[in-house]
């Protein structure tokens, strides 16, 4: 897709005028980092707060007698038992227990949802859950008309009371709440993709510039781009779909075989069938390399010199001063304590160490 082809969020003025570096996304014209460098803005998030445009994610709303009963069969995890004012991680996978989108679900009331998919798969998502739930309740997409910011860092919530919404009102971990907030709407849910304390806003898009420069206005908040999220989601070892996840990749082969509880129930959802029926071919492990040097995707996971697997991300860790990377190897393999990366003109040797990478995080923090 050509730069002329790519998508803008309401933002990309902004973003050029603070000094960003525009590149690709899923389609979209993003930000990778501003002019302190993504070293900085990984630091800046660890230990203040950031923002972060993430107005190229798809949002959907699901309304109508029934919903929760048919979007539970459509998806991986339950629904029916969440609670209303609660978000849960899930997943749209295909017949074959393949991941067809990782995504959010948001209980707004008995017989409405809100969902959160990815950018990349916004159409392929709608019209998948269209057919599933069919007609007898209406599923809208709203992704058009919808700002996503997401403010994160242990300094989140004083943004936020210092902005006028007290502490004690804010939203506890994977659970959200309307507020108002700039004279607008906001559904606030206290989320992210970093592992430190931090909140989503969803507001009208028209409102996007106003949130935007109304939140940098603080002088704690600093903007950050793909790069920094990146590197951070990483070191939480957080899946990134088109790496971690995809639609010949199961849920239970990334390591969230114990949410779907397929031993101890015997609910029936699209997929169930294939995920019960096999054991996992490969299994993703995190691995920590010797020294700075990262191993990029693809590069060739070996075992007593024979190749197992593949790194689907990697990098330099900035807040542990090591290279780390996730990879899948062979079911069989996924014991072994260590391995050896094929980075061409080195193999260089890597622990194999249960993820998180980093576990300092202040997400799930009062």
């Amino acid at each position: 897709m050509s730069e002329e082809q790519l998508l803008e969020t309401p933002l990309a003025a902004e973003h050029v005028a603070l000094g960003a570096k525009m590149v690709p996304f899923a389609g979209w014209n993003m930000p990778v980092q501003y002019t302190e460098g993504i070293l900085a803005e990984h630091h800046h998030t660890r230990n203040a707060v950031s923002l972060f445009d993430i107005c190229h994610m798809g949002e959907f709303r699901l309304k109508g007698e029934g919903s929760a009963e048919l979007l539970d069969r459509a998806l991986a995890r339950s629904v029916a038992d969440q609670k209303t004012g609660s978000c849960r991680y899930n997943f749209l996978l295909n017949e074959k227990g393949g991941v067809i989108d990782d995504l959010i679900v948001y209980r707004i009331a008995e017989n409405e949802f809100f969902i959160v998919v990815n950018a990349s798969r916004r159409e392929t998502d709608f019209r998948t859950l269209s057919g599933r739930l069919g007609s007898r309740v209406v599923l809208t997409d709203e992704s058009d008309r919808t700002a996503k910011l997401d403010l994160q860092g242990p300094l989140s919530a004083e943004v936020l009371g210092r902005l006028g919404i007290p502490q004690e009102t804010l939203p506890k971990y994977y659970h959200f709440t309307p507020v108002k907030l700039f004279g607008a709407d906001v559904l606030l849910s206290r989320t992210g993709y970093t592992g430190e304390l931090g909140f989503e806003l969803y507001f009208d898009a028209s409102r996007a510039v106003d949130f935007w420069r109304g939140l940098l206005a603080d002088g704690t908040v600093k903007p950050a781009g793909l790069g920094a999220r990146d590197t951070l989601r990483l070191e939480m070892g957080y899946p990134l779909y088109g790496h971690e996840l995809n639609e010949t990749t199961t849920p239970v082969e990334a390591g969230f075989g114990g949410m779907l509880k397929l031993d101890s129930s015997d609910r029936t959802f699209a997929g169930s069938g294939a995920l019960r029926g096999r054991a996992p071919e490969k299994q993703l492990v995190g691995l920590v390399l010797e020294g700075r040097r990262a191993a990029r995707e693809r590069t060739p996971v070996l075992l007593d010199g024979k190749q197992v697997g593949a790194v689907t991300s990697g990098a330099f860790a900035p807040s542990l001063g090591v290279a780390v990377a996730m990879a899948y190897v062979e079911a069989d393999a996924a014991r072994s304590n260590s391995f050896s990366l094929d980075l061409q003109r080195v193999v260089i040797q890597a622990e194999n160490v249960p993820l998180p990478f980093y576990k300092n995080g202040s997400a799930r923090k009062n």
